[in-house]
């Protein structure tokens, strides 16, 4: 027979055990492959509709050059959705996907982060 001090211990474990599931989220991580067929330079940034985060971040950018092809893997949350968005370095007004600062919409820019890859996404005139 359990003691009330026992119980109270399991008690408190088992608590701690489910609030640590509920609280901690999944990581998983996805590779976005990007291939610039643009003429000229490509400047890209992955953002998260889920929570307040950019990839590569620090106000920095990927970098692709005409005819680059490039893998971007990244640790991300199980679920997230990231969507790119890239532009013609130095023409903010050429753009794909939700373009620069996330600011545009799109309907097929958008990926589920659950490990894995995405398709090649081409970046054209």
């Amino acid at each position: 027979m359990k003691t009330i001090r026992q119980r109270a211990g399991l008690a408190a474990l088992s608590i701690v055990v489910l609030l640590g599931g509920v609280c901690a989220a999944s990581a998983a991580d996805v590779t976005f492959q990007m291939m610039n067929s643009h003429p000229n330079a490509v400047e890209v940034e992955l953002y998260s509709q889920d929570r307040d985060h950019v990839w590569p971040g620090n106000n920095q950018v990927y970098l692709l050059d005409d005819g680059e092809t490039k893998q971007i893997p990244l640790a991300c949350d199980e679920g997230e959705k990231i969507c790119y968005g890239a532009w013609v370095s130095g023409d903010k007004t050429t753009y794909w996907g939700t373009g620069p600062d996330n600011a545009e919409t799109c309907s097929d820019c958008c990926y589920t982060c659950q490990g894995g890859s995405t398709e090649e996404i081409n970046l054209t005139e």
